[in-house]
């Protein structure tokens, strides 16, 4: 080996371990923002399924990350239950939870939305495989259980105009005065194509599904469902069920 070469080969070596060296120390000091970041969007989306003012109709946000902080301080108390019991589990947060109950869904994070001390809403996560990733979203509801207030798609790989549609302002805002109870545990559909033309006189528990997007929409309700009925097990301990 020529001795310019090994020069070559040894500068190169030099500086894609200085670079590596400067990315890590760069990662590491960006992960407290990062986590503070990644808080902020769950809290913020929690706030959205729950009606809050963060967004405005043509779903830009108009909330400052303070005021998301704060609003979800004032209003929101986070409990976690077990999915089997449905009791609350004392001393457990979401924070705290493994990636295997998260994963089977074991142990279920639910959020109470308190005006002054009484609790008037809920809020829980929802989750599932549509066709191309796992989508994450809330829903929430009113202190009756009955009509839903909102529900929120916040992260997917779905197709972009396809079944990445789920996150858009007019899919979602479909979820808003339906109901996942109504006596008893309804079984929310998401229709191909229009509700109106599966139920002409109606449907309290229905939504349009997404055009060209079959296996997002049976994907979406098919993990509503279930989660619902997990989520169940509690709701049934305050309707006296």
């Amino acid at each position: 080996m020529r001795k310019d070469d090994l020069k070559v080969i040894l500068f190169a070596a030099a500086v894609c371990i200085i670079c590596s060296l400067m990315l890590s120390l760069a990662s590491e000091g960006l992960k407290e923002n990062k986590a503070r970041n990644v808080e902020i969007d769950r809290k913020f989306n929690v706030l959205k399924a729950f009606g809050s003012a963060v967004e405005d109709d043509k779903g830009e946000r108009i909330i400052l990350d303070a005021d998301v902080l704060d609003t979800f301080a004032k209003h929101i108390t986070e409990v976690v239950i077990d999915s089997e019991t449905g009791n609350i589990l004392e001393d457990v947060t979401s924070d705290n939870l493994t990636k295997e109950e998260i994963k089977t869904k074991s142990k279920l994070p639910l959020y109470l939305w308190r005006d002054g001390e009484e609790v008037t809403r809920y809020a829980f996560p929802i989750s599932g495989y549509g066709l191309w990733s796992t989508l994450y979203g809330y829903m929430a509801v009113e202190k009756d259980l009955a009509p839903i207030i909102g529900v929120t798609f916040y992260a997917h790989k779905e197709t972009p105009g396809l079944g990445g549609e789920c996150s858009e302002p007019w899919f979602m805002n479909q979820f808003k005065g339906k109901k996942i109870w109504d006596g008893e545990l309804l079984n929310f559909e998401v229709v191909k194509n229009k509700v109106a033309t599966k139920y002409p006189e109606g449907n309290t528990h229905a939504v349009d599904g997404i055009s060209a997007a079959t296996i997002t929409s049976n994907g979406i309700q098919k993990f509503i469902r279930n989660d619902v009925r997990k989520y169940d097990r509690y709701f049934s301990q305050i309707r006296g069920t």
